[in-house]
């Protein structure tokens, strides 16, 4: 049986693989946000890294560290903090992603308002400098979502205790399949248009295997949402278009 949710209390779900690079900075922007009442869940993978010793570093309680024997993926491991989660709120952070010191006050303000999915714009960047900002509409739908993946993972919070718990099945593009789903449930989503996050693209990352999200992308409106082939290929054309626009 689920436990009830704390009321104004995040629960931030870091699934963490081999992420000794980059994990103290992710740690470090979720420590600076102006918003202190959250939890970090880390969720780490069986890393064979120094990123268990490098979370361990961390004297705060709000801070807690589930650990894996067995490497299952990056669904699971997400998974198990959801389960783990005790906030009215679940938002996601990988491990090598950063997120602006006011993300959170903002969206909180937001849900509290009544908004039970809030989510915002947000930067990609590559170690060459690169960058592109990523812009959604103000308010979003199903339809849209459906259109392109509007809603980027490490920006996405939603009210648990309204909605319940969303749960990511083991398959390509788990998040975007996630979010579809709490968006049907919460019906609109509200985008705050300033960017407060920053997506790191490595050449390692799945989402930048161009041919798996395209496969994947297919396989999500045939298999996963069962939809006719010229509805497939109606939203298909225009997640394209839209994944042409992302690139940097």
């Amino acid at each position: 049986m689920l436990s009830p949710a704390i009321d104004g209390l995040v629960s931030i779900i870091m699934p963490c693989y081999n992420a000794e690079k980059y994990i103290s900075e992710s740690i470090n922007s979720v420590l600076a946000q102006t918003y202190t009442k959250f939890e970090l869940i880390i969720i780490d993978d069986s890393s064979t890294d120094k990123s268990i010793n490098i979370i361990s570093e961390y004297q705060d309680d709000r801070i807690k560290l589930i650990k894996s024997n067995l490497n299952q993926g990056v669904a699971t491991s997400r998974n198990k903090g959801i389960m783990a989660a005790k906030g009215q709120y679940i938002s996601f952070l990988d491990s090598d992603d950063l997120w602006e010191p006011s993300k959170l006050e903002k969206q909180i303000t937001l849900l509290e308002s009544g908004w039970d999915l809030v989510c915002s714009n947000y930067s990609a960047f590559k170690s060459d400098g690169k960058t592109k900002l990523r812009i959604s509409p103000r308010v979003i739908t199903y339809e849209d979502l459906l259109r392109s993946c509007f809603i980027g993972n490490l920006t996405g919070i939603y009210c648990a205790k309204k909605l319940g718990k969303f749960f990511q099945k083991s398959t390509g593009a788990e998040d975007y399949l996630m979010w579809l789903a709490i968006l049907k449930s919460a019906q609109k989503a509200y985008c705050i248009q300033d960017s407060l996050a920053k997506y790191r693209i490595s050449n390692a990352s799945l989402s930048s295997n161009k041919f798996k999200a395209i496969k994947w992308q297919w396989s999500i409106y045939r298999n996963e949402l069962k939809l006719s082939t010229p509805k497939s290929l109606y939203y298909f054309s225009h997640y394209l278009l839209n994944a042409l626009k992302k690139r940097i």
